[in-house]
């Protein structure tokens, strides 16, 4: 174990130096977060009863979403990973005595708390001062926040488990990029990146809930927004730890095949 805290560590404290790039991300994290407000906000002053999620639900989302989205979002790739596969240099990776499956999460997880950290405070803190129409709610009931906590834990839990999946991918192709575009798009788009999965048409809504995508930003978005409660809760958790295992099996599965037939190649 002590490896990996050492490697955690080192991982966080490398990644938490980018400042500029930080502050490069609140300003884009405040101009998305504004406009998807507005967008929003133009439908919902013509009806706001003919949406699943009520405004001060949605504002919630909005901020969490862009506080978070480090976290969440599958595009965030380790690109030292896909090149250490691509040029032939994981030869030395394999040659340490770690795990290499455990050893890359440990790092995914390091980078995406770090760059987490410098972004996610401030854009809460100013979230919640904001003008009333436009201000994130605090949840005030301890049970929720906690429930909310254990959701974001599973999210990071899926996504890394699922990102492992496209780095073993890696191991298969020449060049991945083409898988990790697309992927990034429909990820994107299924977890409730765009547009919250409650106001997908019930087929497509029903379909990302129950897919790994929607064990991911969705739930704990969900839950402190107050959206999800009682069995609805409980069923997303359920979820989050289900696709936890099985993508974390199915990854170590593909990786233990794809480390048998690896051949380094490069210089």
């Amino acid at each position: 174990m002590k490896p990996y805290t050492a490697l955690f560590r080192i991982r966080f404290t490398n990644s938490i130096q980018y400042r500029v790039a930080a502050i490069a991300g609140l300003c884009t994290q405040f101009a998305w977060g504004f406009m998807y407000i507005l967008a929003f906000g133009a439908f919902y002053s013509e009806n706001p009863n003919a949406f699943p999620m009520t405004w001060e639900q949605m504002i919630s989302y909005i901020w969490l979403q862009q506080a978070f989205m480090i976290l969440f979002m599958i595009w965030f790739w380790e690109n030292d990973i896909v090149e250490s596969v691509e040029s032939g240099s994981i030869a030395y990776e394999l040659v340490r005595p770690m795990d290499l499956y455990n050893r890359w999460a440990v790092s995914i997880a390091a980078s995406r708390m770090a760059r987490c950290v410098l972004r996610a405070a401030p854009i809460i803190i100013v979230a919640l001062i904001l003008p009333a129409r436009f201000r994130l709610a605090p949840v005030m009931d301890f049970r929720m926040n906690a429930l909310f906590l254990l959701s974001m834990i599973l999210s990071l839990g899926v996504v890394i488990a699922f990102s492992m999946l496209i780095y073993i991918s890696a191991f298969r192709t020449i060049n991945s990029l083409g898988t990790r575009l697309t992927v990034a798009i429909a990820a994107d788009f299924l977890m409730g990146g765009y547009i919250p999965i409650p106001f997908f048409p019930d087929t497509v809504r029903i379909i990302a809930e129950f897919s790994p995508f929607g064990s991911m930003q969705n739930t704990p978005l969900l839950i402190f927004s107050g959206y999800l409660s009682g069995d609805a809760l409980v069923r997303g958790l359920g979820l989050q730890v289900f696709w936890l295992v099985v993508l974390v099996i199915i990854g170590r599965i593909l990786m233990a095949r794809s480390l048998k037939r690896v051949v380094a190649q490069g210089g």
